[in-house]
This record gives structure tokens, C-alpha cells and sequence, in this order.
């Protein structure tokens, strides 16, 4: 379980083929912040751009740590099979502030990237949502984009998906990698937690428990 709050900006700078087909996937190499490494052990959970992923190795004196992700994560995600910037964050603690909001890292979908631009002090980033996430999203609700905790400031149903609209101060510009988007970009997108269970709760074939 994660925030959304991300702790690190980290780098792939390897990505190696697990084996000589489409069907195999990769093993990823990367480079973290210093000391990012030091509280972390073999089979701990960081979430790579909010998909996440198992620690496979570590090499404490090069900083730098290994996941392998297989084929059908990275079928369904964006922006971990090559090299590049990458938001981190450390999996929950029971007693660390929850400053973001519940985050599983599962991915549910790759979003667009239409506009990414400043405005003011802060920037305007547009997403369009695939439209069998837009059910989920909502004005002042919570998305998760790249591994980042964000609200919602608009959404808008489009017949080509449903288009998100988000604010973001340069806080989170400075200590992410949202920073290196730009239109075109594709990105990683989970919706809230609560919006699955409310669905299912609401579900006409849903049967009371007796």
C-alpha cells in the first residue's frame, strides 16, 4: 500500500530483456537518490511511476537496485521499459502519516498527456482517462498519475475518453518527475480505492450477506 506521495525521483538507467521473446519481460536497473537504499531489503515494495513492484537485488555501494517486471505489467503500464526519470515511493508503514491518499499501485490504465503547460505560478496538466475509467473520476476526487497523488480539478466526457484536468504547484514539479511530461506523453493512472468498493456496493446483483 502506498500515498501517492512520492519519495524519490529515481532513473532506469537499464533495462534488460529476461529472454528472446515478446513474452518475457525485463529486468530493470535503478539508480535512486543517495541514501534512498539504506532502509530498504530484499522483497520490499517501491512503486516505479505507481506500478508496484517487487526489489529483486541491491547494490548499496554502486545506489543502485533491480526489479523485474513481466510482460503483462508492461503491456498494461507506460514509461518502465526504457531508460528515464521515474517517480519512487517506499511502500506504507503502519504509523506514517497518510498525507496523499490509498494507494494500491496497481495500474488501471495508460493515459495521454494533452496539455501540460504553466500557468501562473503552477502548471495545467490535461489527461485523457481511457473511458472505462471515467466512471471513477470526479471533480475534487483523487487520481493517482505517474505515481502521484493529485486532484481533480475538471473532468469532461469526451467520445475519445474522458479528459482530467489537474493543477499542480511547483512543489510537486520539483520533487517528481512530472516535471519531464510533455503532450503526447503517456502515463500511469490508478483510480481512488473508494470508488471500486463504492461501485461494488451499488452493484443491483449484489447479494446481502445473511
Amino acid at each position: 500500500m502506498f500515498t501517492g506521495i512520492i519519495t524519490g525521483i529515481g532513473h532506469i538507467i537499464s533495462a534488460q530483456p529476461l529472454g528472446d521473446s515478446v513474452t518475457y519481460g525485463k529486468r530493470l536497473t535503478i539508480e535512486p537518490p543517495s541514501g534512498y537504499l539504506d532502509d530498504v531489503v530484499l522483497g520490499d515494495s517501491i512503486a516505479l511511476n505507481g506500478a508496484c513492484m517487487t526489489v529483486t537485488s541491491l547494490e548499496r555501494a554502486q545506489q543502485q537496485f533491480t526489479v523485474d517486471i513481466s510482460a503483462e505489467s508492461l503491456n498494461k503500464t507506460a514509461g518502465l521499459d526504457s531508460m528515464g526519470a521515474i517517480n519512487l515511493e517506499k511502500a506504507l508503514r503502519a504509523n506514517d502519516r497518510l498525507g496523499g491518499h490509498m494507494v494500491s499501485g496497481h495500474v488501471d490504465g495508460v493515459g495521454e498527456v494533452k496539455r501540460f503547460e504553466q500557468v501562473s505560478e503552477s502548471w495545467l496538466l490535461q489527461v485523457l482517462a481511457p473511458t472505462a475509467l471515467a466512471k471513477y473520476l470526479a471533480y475534487k476526487g483523487s487520481i493517482t498519475v505517474n505515481g502521484v497523488s493529485l486532484t481533480v480539478n475538471s473532468v469532461q466526457d469526451l467520445p475519445e475518453g474522458c479528459l482530467v484536468s489537474i493543477n499542480l504547484i511547483p512543489h510537486t514539479i520539483e520533487n517528481t518527475a512530472l516535471g519531464t511530461l510533455r503532450s503526447g506523453s503517456t502515463v500511469n493512472l490508478e483510480i481512488d480505492l473508494i470508488a471500486r468498493y463504492v461501485e461494488r456496493m451499488l452493484d443491483p446483483g449484489l447479494q446481502p450477506v445473511t
